[in-house]
C-alpha cells in the first residue's frame, strides 16, 4: 500500500511510445504538488500488445488491462495509467479497481492517415475497394454506413508500429484510421490528411481522456490522486461510461457516447448511438441532466437506446 511515509508511488503503464508519453505528462503533473514523492514507473506488456489476431479471441478490451489489473490488485503497483477509451466496462473486469485521477480531455476526433509521402485525400475521395485499417468496431461500422465503397480491415499493434507498417506497405491496408490525440502524443499530428467531423464520425466514449486507477481500498493512493483530477472532464467521462454500462456492450459493440458540459447552466448532455456493424441505420438517443449526477444522465441515455431496440445490434457481427 502506498503511504506518504514511503515517499514512492509505483505506477504501471504499457510500454508503447504513446503510453510512455502520457505517463511522462502525468509525471510532470504529479511532481508539481508532490516533489518529495518518487514516481516509479513499471512497464507492463498487455495481452493486447502481444496478440496480433482479433481482440475478441482474447477477451476484447480487457486484453489491454488484465495484466495491469493483476499488478494492481496483488500490490506490485499502486496505480496504473490508461486511455479511458481502452478500458472495458465494469461487467468485463475484476472488481476492486477505482479511478483516482482524470486528466483534462484532449481532442476526441479521428483522422485518416495515408502512407508517408502520399498527397492528402479524404475518405469520400478514396477509390472504391480501398482497404481502410482499423481495430475498432465503431470505426468499421461508421465506414460501412458512411462510405460503403470502402473496405474496413482489422489491424493490430500500437499506433507507432501501425504507422511504420502502413508506410512500408505491410499493414494489409492502403490507409488507416487513427486518433488525433494519439498522433499528437507521438508528435505526428501532421500525418493526418483528413480530420473527421465528430458530429458525423462519432467519437469513442472516453476519447482523448487519460485516467489513473488504483485499488478501491487504497485510501492513501486515492488521496494523492484525487487532487489531480480535472473536474469537468471527470463529469464527461462518468456520463459516457455510464451510458456504455447501461448497454452492457462487449468487445464487438459498435457504439458511441459523447458528453458535453454547459458549465454555466451546470448541465451535462449525452449523445449516444449504437451502430449497425453491417452498415445499416444506427439507433440514437440522448439525455440531459444536472452536472452533479452525470452517471444518472448517462444511464438514462443508455436505457433510451435499449428501449429503442438497441439490443438487436449489441454484439452483432457484420
Amino acid at each position: 500500500m502506498t503511504t506518504l511515509a514511503t515517499q514512492t508511488l509505483r505506477l504501471g503503464t504499457r510500454p508503447s511510445p504513446m503510453a510512455m508519453e502520457q505517463t511522462g505528462r502525468f509525471a510532470l503533473a504529479f511532481r508539481a504538488p508532490y516533489p518529495d514523492i518518487t514516481l516509479d514507473t513499471v512497464k507492463i506488456t498487455s495481452e493486447g500488445d502481444a496478440h496480433r489476431g482479433p481482440l475478441h479471441e482474447i477477451g476484447g478490451k480487457g486484453a489491454f488491462t488484465r495484466r495491469a489489473d493483476e499488478h494492481l490488485l496483488d500490490g506490485r503497483v499502486a496505480a496504473t495509467i490508461a486511455c479511458a477509451k481502452d478500458l472495458p466496462g465494469a461487467h468485463d473486469r475484476a472488481p476492486g479497481i477505482a479511478v483516482g485521477a482524470v486528466l483534462p480531455r484532449e481532442d476526441v476526433r479521428d483522422v485518416l492517415v495515408r502512407p508517408a509521402g502520399q498527397p492528402p485525400t479524404t475518405l469520400a475521395d478514396l477509390p472504391p475497394g480501398t482497404r481502410v485499417g482499423t481495430s475498432a468496431p465503431r470505426r468499421a461500422a461508421l465506414l460501412r454506413a458512411l462510405h460503403p465503397h470502402l473496405v474496413p480491415v482489422p489491424i493490430r499493434g500500437n499506433a507507432d508500429s501501425r504507422l511504420a507498417r502502413l508506410d512500408s506497405g505491410t499493414l494489409g491496408a492502403e490507409v488507416m484510421i487513427a486518433a488525433l490525440a494519439g498522433l499528437r502524443r507521438l508528435g505526428l499530428a501532421d500525418r493526418a490528411c483528413e480530420i473527421l467531423d465528430p458530429t458525423v464520425w462519432l467519437p469513442a466514449a472516453g476519447a482523448g481522456i487519460v485516467v489513473i486507477e488504483h485499488r478501491a481500498d487504497d485510501l492513501p493512493t486515492r488521496a494523492l490522486l484525487t487532487p489531480l483530477t480535472h473536474a469537468p472532464t471527470q463529469i464527461l467521462l462518468e456520463a459516457e461510461r455510464a451510458t456504455l454500462a447501461a448497454l452492457h456492450g462487449g468487445c464487438q459493440t459498435a457504439a458511441s457516447a459523447h458528453a458535453t458540459l454547459d458549465e454555466t447552466a451546470r448541465l451535462v448532455t449525452v449523445h449516444a448511438v449504437v451502430l449497425d456493424p453491417g452498415g445499416g441505420a444506427p439507433l440514437r438517443a440522448g439525455a440531459t441532466g444536472p452536472a452533479d449526477d452525470p452517471v444518472g444522465t448517462g444511464l438514462r441515455a443508455g436505457q433510451r437506446l435499449l428501449d429503442a431496440g438497441a439490443g438487436r445490434l449489441l454484439g452483432a457481427r457484420p
